[in-house]
């Protein structure tokens, strides 16, 4: 599982130093709108200490971590939709970006350019939601158009498939449309409303890939101090996430990559032997047989068992094991310890398992 997101705001916020922050990458940074115009893509290691310490007890050949994509994307300008700046067609790059971080300038500095022409967080989230929202209306209205022709012919016995689905559909569609009146992202209504929440579950729903449907972390560019308390209540009536980080000085990375796992909800385990030690990314909720089958499908398809121990327990371990080193060693001594549990298919995995998958 590859967890991408989506990095989003107004022109001149930071988000392509953040984004340089995150990958290294020499990507354009300039004081003026625009300077991103074809969206920069980056793949981002998810920081990990655990993998060097298991890989030295494994004496592994390599390491492999989880990975974060980041998209950055051209800056968003109140009326996008009519074609200001550069449009916003090219949010469709970030359809499939299961997060979106918004970026927020907060810090003052009148020698860097504000599109605006003034520095004030509230509105911009604003208008950055606002174009999301009205990208997103014109997706939910043309299929609307489709659903609401499916769900006539249904009504009126024209139909003899789908017509229970046909209905649920443009109900669903004309619930969102509703939403999207009320100038707020579908995510801030699933928040707080079940049945939104229940209609994002939607497969067909899911389908779409819309934009306000997705998580938002709210990257607050500039200090503490800079942070207005209005800023703060609007992100939590939205039902969003924040962190505050000084992009100028690179802070706050390794943090934005561990809130997105909690927004979204996510977790590693690991496996460790002599080939390699690796980090996989699953939901939290997870079984021992799905996520045996992010390894390989076949290990789901004729999963019998998991042995499973803490990273930590088999790092002790292993520094008590005269054979040090290598992985069965470690492995052994935490057996002869009892903290090797065999767990079936019922298991729930938990942050840091450490497993070796029995297979047919």
């Amino acid at each position: 599982m590859k967890l991408s997101i989506a990095i989003v705001g107004l022109p001149n916020v930071g988000k392509s130093t953040l984004f340089k922050a995150l990958t290294n990458q020499n990507v354009n940074i300039a004081n003026y709108p625009f300077a991103t115009i074809d969206p920069n893509v980056g793949v981002v290691p998810v920081p990990d200490e655990r993998l060097k310490k298991l890989a030295k007890l494994s004496n592994s050949k390599k390491i492999v971590p989880a990975v974060v994509e980041f998209y950055d994307i051209a800056g968003l300008v109140k009326g996008a939709n009519k074609g200001e700046g550069l449009g916003n067609q090219f949010l469709s790059h970030i359809r499939e970006c299961q997060a979106i971080v918004v970026v927020l300038r907060v810090f003052q500095n009148a020698e860097i350019i504000h599109v605006e022409n003034s520095v004030d967080p509230v509105r911009d989230l604003e208008i950055i939601n606002t174009e999301l929202i009205l990208k997103d209306l014109e997706t939910v209205e043309k299929r609307l158009a489709k659903a609401e022709g499916e769900a006539h012919s249904a009504s009126s016995g024209q139909a003899r498939t789908g017509t229970q689905q046909a209905t649920l559909d443009y109900d669903a569609l004309q619930k969102i449309k509703v939403a999207f009146d009320a100038g707020k992202p579908l995510a801030a209504f699933a928040a707080t409303d079940a049945s939104y929440s229940h209609i994002l579950e939607n497969m067909r729903i899911r389908e779409m890939n819309l934009l306000t449907a997705k998580k938002q972390i709210y990257l607050l560019n500039g200090a503490e101090s800079d942070v207005p308390d209005e800023l703060k209540k609007k992100i939590r009536e939205l039902g969003g996430d924040y962190m505050v980080a000084d992009l100028s000085k690179s802070t706050g990375i390794p943090e934005l990559i561990k809130k997105a796992y909690d927004v979204l909800g996510l977790m590693s385990f690991l496996t460790t032997g002599e080939e390699e030690t690796r980090a996989w990314t699953i939901e939290r909720g997870t079984k021992a047989p799905q996520a045996a089958g992010v390894i390989h499908t076949d290990f789901e398809k004729k999963f019998i068992r998991a042995e499973v121990v803490n990273w930590q327990k088999l790092v002790e371990a292993a520094a008590h094991s005269a054979s040090s080193g290598q992985a069965q060693g470690a492995w052994n001594a935490a057996k002869q310890k009892g903290q090797i549990r065999l767990e079936g298919k019922d298991y729930m995995m938990q942050e840091g398992d450490v497993i070796v998958v029995r297979h047919g």
